[in-house]
C-alpha cells in the first residue's frame, strides 16, 4: 500500500508523491521561543517524529527542516518583560526545546534554521514581490511593507475563506495599508524597540514579519519546490495561508501536500504560552509521569484527532504502555531481548500508511503484545521471540521501544532504572531472606509493600520476577 496523506489544501486524502524518486523533503513549522516549551508543541514534534521516522522505514532518504522562530512581537515583548535581550531569551528557551524533544526521543532534523539567519532570504522574497505587483511599502514613512491579499486570485484557499469574510490582519496597524487584511513583511524600527533587533533593508532599519520568515527559510533549505509543508491546526490560518500566498506570487511552486495535526486542549481551549494555561514536559515527570509514557500518549490518537488533556487519560496511557514494556521484560529475562523484526507486521504497515493512523498501529501492537503473553504462559519460546522481535519492531517504529536505550539507561525517560532496580532487588532480598526462614508474615508483608508502591511481584521457577504494576 502506498503512503498516503490528508492534505489540507485539497482537503482529500492523497497518495503520496515525491518531487524526487526515493527523497521526501519536509518543513516544520517550528516553536516561537518566547518561553519554554509545553505539551501541545510536543506533540507536533512527536507527531511529524513518527512520520518521518515511517518515511525513513518505508524506503525515503528524509530531509527535515525544523525551523526556529527567534525573532517576533511575542519574543520581543518577553525579553522585554525579562529586561534581557531578545536573542538571549530566544536562544535559551530553544535549548530547553531542543533537550525535551532528546527526552521524549525525537530525532534531530536534517537542520533547525533560525528566522534571524535568513534575513537576506526574506529581502529578496520581498523585492519579487513588489516587483511583481504583490506587496507595497507603505506611504507613511514607517517603512513596513505589507502584503497586497487582494492581488492574489489564489488567496483563502489554504483555508477554505473569502476575504470579505477574513478578519483584519492584527499584526501591525491598519493605518497604511490598502486592506486591513494585507499583512506585514517587513516591520521599520520602532523608537521603543532594541536596536539589536533591527535590520538594514532596502525600505530603512527594521526586522521581518513572522509569516516572511517562513518562506524564506523554506526556500533556502528546500528550494523552490519540496513535499510536504506540516504544522498545527492553529497555524492553517493566517500562518500558513500567507505562507502560500507569498511564496507562490513570488513564483515558487511551495509545498506539495499540507499536513495539520490537531490540537491539544486543556480544559476548553488550546494549550497556549500565550493564554498561560500549558503543561510542561518536567511538571509531568515530577508527577511520576515517564518521558517514554508521555510519547505514547501524544501518539496514540490518530494526529488528527483533537486531545482533550485530562490527568485519567494520560495515566490511562502510561498504564496500556507499561502492558507493552511488561511483556517485552517477562519475554527477555526468559529468551533474551533479541533485536527488533526486519519487517513490521503487515497490520501496521497498512494502518501507517492509511494517512498515519498510529491509534489502528497501536491496537496491532497490542494484539502482538497478546498473543505475546500466551505464548509465554505456554512456554512456546519461539512464538515469544518472535512475538517480541515484531513488538519491538513496530514500537520502534513510533520512537517507544522497551529497549531503546534512552528510555532503559535512566536518560530522558524520566526513569532512575539502576536506583529503582537496587531497591527492588534489596527488597526481594530481604522477601527470599524470610521465605528461608520461613518468616511468611514478613515475605508477605515485603510484598504487599511493593505492590502499594506500584511493582508487582511474581513468584516463577527462575526466582522473583518484578514488573511497574499497570492496573
Amino acid at each position: 500500500m502506498t503512503l498516503q496523506l490528508y492534505d489540507t489544501a485539497t482537503r482529500s486524502v492523497r497518495d503520496f508523491t515525491p518531487r524526487e524518486p526515493g527523497k521526501a523533503s519536509v518543513y516544520l513549522c517550528g516553536v516561537t521561543v518566547q518561553a519554554g516549551p509545553h505539551i501541545g508543541h510536543l506533540r507536533s514534534g512527536v507527531n511529524y517524529d513518527v512520520l518521518v521516522r515511517w518515511m525513513m522505514r518505508s524506503g525515503y532518504d528524509v530531509t527535515l527542516i525544523r525551523n526556529i522562530t527567534d525573532i517576533d512581537d511575542k519574543v520581543l515583548a518577553k525579553a522585554a518583560e525579562a529586561g534581557v535581550p531578545f536573542w538571549k531569551l530566544a536562544y535559551a528557551n530553544e535549548r530547553l526545546l531542543g533537550a525535551t524533544y532528546d527526552a521524549l526521543n525525537v530525532l534531530a532534523p536534517t537542520y533547525e534554521p533560525r528566522a534571524t539567519g535568513c534575513i537576506t532570504e526574506m529581502h529578496e522574497l520581498i523585492k519579487r514581490l513588489i516587483d511583481k505587483g504583490h506587496a507595497y511599502p507603505a506611504e507613511d514613512g514607517s517603512g513596513d511593507v505589507y502584503f497586497d491579499v487582494r492581488s492574489f486570485a489564489a488567496y483563502g484557499s489554504l483555508s477554505n475563506q473569502r476575504i470579505d469574510d477574513m478578519e483584519p490582519a492584527a499584526d501591525a496597524p491598519a493605518r497604511a495599508k490598502r486592506d486591513p487584511r494585507d499583512f506585514a513583511l517587513w516591520k521599520g524600527a520602532k523608537a521603543d524597540e532594541p536596536p539589536d533587533a533591527q535590520w538594514v533593508s532596502p525600505w530603512g532599519p527594521g526586522r521581518p514579519g513572522w509569516h516572511i520568515e517562513c518562506s524564506a527559510m523554506c526556500w533556502r533549505f528546500l528550494g523552490d519546490e519540496f513535499d510536504i509543508h506540516g504544522g498545527g491546526l492553529d497555524l492553517r490560518f493566517p500562518h500558513h495561508e500567507n505562507e502560500l500566498a507569498q511564496s507562490n506570487a513570488a513564483g515558487l511552486p511551495f509545498a506539495r501536500y499540507w499536513v495539520h495535526n490537531a490540537l491539544l486542549n486543556l480544559g476548553t481551549s488550546k494549550m497556549s504560552k500565550s493564554d498561560g494555561n500549558v503543561i510542561t514536559l518536567e511538571s509531568l515527570l515530577e508527577a511520576g509521569i515517564r518521558a517514554v509514557e508521555l510519547r505514547y500518549y501524544l501518539l496514540a490518537p490518530h494526529y488528527r484527532s483533537t486531545i482533550d488533556y485530562s490527568d485519567d487519560a494520560l495515566r490511562e496511557a502510561a498504564a496500556a504502555y507499561q502492558r507493552i514494556e511488561n511483556f517485552a521484560r517477562r519475554a527477555a529475562e526468559l529468551y533474551g531481548p533479541g533485536a527488533p523484526a526486519a519487517d513490521v507486521p503487515a497490520e501496521f504497515a497498512d494502518a501507517m500508511d492509511d494517512d498515519l493512523n498510529t491509534s489502528r498501529a497501536l491496537a496491532v501492537v497490542h494484539e502482538a503484545v497478546r498473543a505475546g503473553n500466551q505464548s509465554l504462559a505456554a512456554g512456546d519460546e519461539k512464538a515469544t521471540r518472535e512475538a517480541l522481535a515484531a513488538v519491538r519492531a513496530m514500537t520502534a517504529t513510533l520512537g517507544v521501544d522497551p529497549f531503546d536505550p534512552l528510555w532503559t539507561d535512566g536518560g530522558g525517560g524520566g526513569r532512575l532504572e539502576p536506583i529503582v532496580d537496587a531497591l527492588v532487588s534489596l527488597a526481594l532480598d530481604q522477601r527470599a531472606a524470610a521465605r528461608a526462614r520461613k518468616d511468611w508474615a514478613a515475605a508477605d508483608a515485603i510484598r504487599d509493600q511493593l505492590r502499594e508502591a506500584g511493582v508487582a511481584v511474581e513468584d516463577t521457577p527462575n526466582g522473583p520476577r518484578w514488573t511497574v504494576d499497570a492496573r
